[in-house]
């Protein structure tokens, strides 16, 4: 017996001790799980998008789509591949026009891309149906765009190519295409501010991965986790700011 206590209540106590040191094991190791599945899954899903010999071969050692995406934005062609004009355009569309830029310039390029799981491929006609009930529609360089409701001609909201190069869809072809995945993308500035431009980027991009039963992945690859939502609010807040503060005259 100690300080009181008896052999029983002694051996409760250890019994008690024993059970939360076990609970608190097993709960940190629960935690340690869910982190490296998390990180494994997203893992997967980014060598899935680079394991095609033929995505952005054109690109750095990073594997990022950019340079092509510079190619579309600023020619208004994919890369050296001939441009395709499908036979018959998705329903809605107003021509191969339709998502042009008014205004080719831009200075700053946002990313997301939304990759097969392991060992799968999105197929053409999957992604069409996901691209129409995500509200996009099919124009301008034989890619996918959002545009501005009611007002089509102040050019994209934000875009969607495809990864593997040259980094449009062929409607032609497109009962056999298989790709690792597609790239969200939006070029800056454009028809809204980059904030609200990537307030309408996201949630179709969560429902066409939601559809195709696809990851969300950053610019860098990593899954787009809601510190990185967050983040990237705040870079393009930041930039709107910056913009206005560019448009302001000295002395007003």
């Amino acid at each position: 017996m100690i300080d009181g206590l008896t052999d029983t209540q002694l051996m409760y106590l250890i019994i008690l001790a024993a059970a939360v040191v076990l609970f608190v094991v097993i709960f940190l190791t629960s935690r340690t799980r869910r982190a490296a599945q998390g990180r494994r899954i997203a893992r997967e899903a980014g060598e899935q998008a680079d394991g095609s010999a033929d995505v952005d071969g054109e690109a750095g050692d990073d594997g990022r789509v950019e340079p092509t995406l510079r190619e579309l934005i600023e020619t208004g062609e994919p890369g050296d591949v001939e441009h395709a004009t499908p036979a018959e355009p998705m329903q809605g569309t107003l021509g191969s026009q339709l998502g042009a830029r008014p205004n080719p310039d831009y200075d700053k390029i946002v990313s997301v891309y939304l990759v097969a799981r392991a060992g799968r491929t999105l197929s053409g006609p999957d992604l069409v149906v996901a691209a129409e009930k995500a509200g996009l529609v099919y124009g301008h360089m034989n890619i996918f765009h959002r545009l501005v409701d009611q007002q089509p001609g102040l050019g994209p909201i934000f875009s969607v190519a495809n990864l593997v190069k040259p980094g449009f869809f062929d409607l032609r072809a497109i009962q056999s295409l298989e790709t690792p995945g597609v790239n969200f993308f939006i070029a800056l500035p454009g028809p809204l501010s980059a904030l609200d431009a990537w307030d309408t980027l996201l949630p179709t991009a969560q429902r066409m991965a939601e559809l195709l039963d696809a990851v969300l992945l950053d610019e860098e690859r990593n899954a787009l986790g809601r510190q990185r939502i967050a983040n990237i609010r705040d870079e393009l807040r930041a930039y709107d700011r910056a913009r206005e503060k560019a448009t302001i005259r000295p002395g007003r």
